[in-house]
């Protein structure tokens, strides 16, 4: 009988953040990466553990190698936190898939993640928060030939919303993208057995995901200054869904500089289509190289 190929999805986020998201319509951070994979692997199963809730175990130790992989979402713990025991367990999951040779795949914090567990270095980014759209991410030499971003743009712009960033890449960690914002916007890690592909941006979010996902950080990202008012917050939301809705829009396009970097499925997950492709398949089958 043929196995099926399982991957772990590790969401982080709290019952009391779910219960946020579920108010403003926002599609949950483990959802989103499953919908991807069975999007580009029908075949595949996986398993989304809500880690932060309480007396959720996740995989260990030589349990993770009868997994195809880790997919890690974006989450709002901090990875060098090292007093918090849902960090805890999180950190000891990548490095059993460093040492078992799972390959590993995510956003956000997942590239802060793929350094830390490797013995990198995370802290709050000197710049504050990147929110948004990340523009002009630009592929550094090693990315213009790396397998995970064959069919990206030499620029290119993605959706982000993070405070921290890598600060210090781990022996075996490649810097593969860049913007004036954030240093290391994608990055390979090779420890151990395993090879971890990250990015800062989310290739998993679209603009009504970022729609929706504004709203519920509308306090904070008035703070910071990213919205003077909650009705300008509203009016820049309901235009994000009108381009989301009518990519025809030359207009609005106009007005937030949006291209088809932003707009283009294909462009903005071929990152995570390479991973299974290039990565996982190749693992699976035996003749990665």
């Amino acid at each position: 009988m043929k196995t099926i190929p399982t991957f772990i999805i590790p969401d982080c986020y709290t019952r009391e953040s779910r219960a946020k998201f579920d108010h403003h319509g926002v599609v949950y951070a483990g959802e989103l990466y499953a919908r991807l994979l069975k999007l580009y692997m029908p075949e595949a199963d996986y398993r989304i553990f809500f880690s932060s809730d309480h007396g959720v175990i996740l995989p260990e130790g030589a349990e993770i190698a009868g997994y195809a992989g880790v997919i890690w979402p974006g989450c709002n713990l901090t990875v060098y936190h090292n007093d918090d025991e849902r960090v805890q367990k999180l950190v000891q999951l990548s490095k059993d898939a460093y040492e078992y040779g799972i390959p590993q795949f995510g956003s956000c914090w997942a590239i802060q993640m793929a350094a830390y567990a490797a013995g990198g270095k995370v802290g709050a980014n000197p710049k504050g928060r990147e929110m948004g759209m990340a523009r002009k991410i630009h592929l550094t030499d090693a990315g213009k030939t790396h397998p995970m971003l064959t069919g990206k743009p030499l620029v290119y712009d993605g959706f982000v919303s993070h405070d921290d960033i890598v600060t210090e890449m781990p022996p075996g960690g490649t810097i593969l993208a860049s913007n004036n914002f954030s240093p290391v916007q994608a990055a390979e890690v090779r420890y151990k057995k395993g090879i971890f592909w990250a990015t800062q941006y989310h290739p998993e979010y679209d603009l009504d995901v970022m729609a929706h996902l504004i709203p519920a950080r509308e306090e904070k990202l008035i703070r910071q200054g990213y919205f003077k008012s909650h009705e300008n917050m509203l009016s820049y939301t309901s235009d994000l869904k009108i381009i989301y809705r009518d990519p025809s829009r030359k207009d609005l396009m106009w007005k937030y500089d949006i291209d088809e970097t932003i707009l283009s499925d294909k462009i903005r997950q071929q990152e995570f289509h390479n991973w299974i492709n290039k990565l996982v398949i190749p693992i699976l089958r035996g003749t990665f190289k």
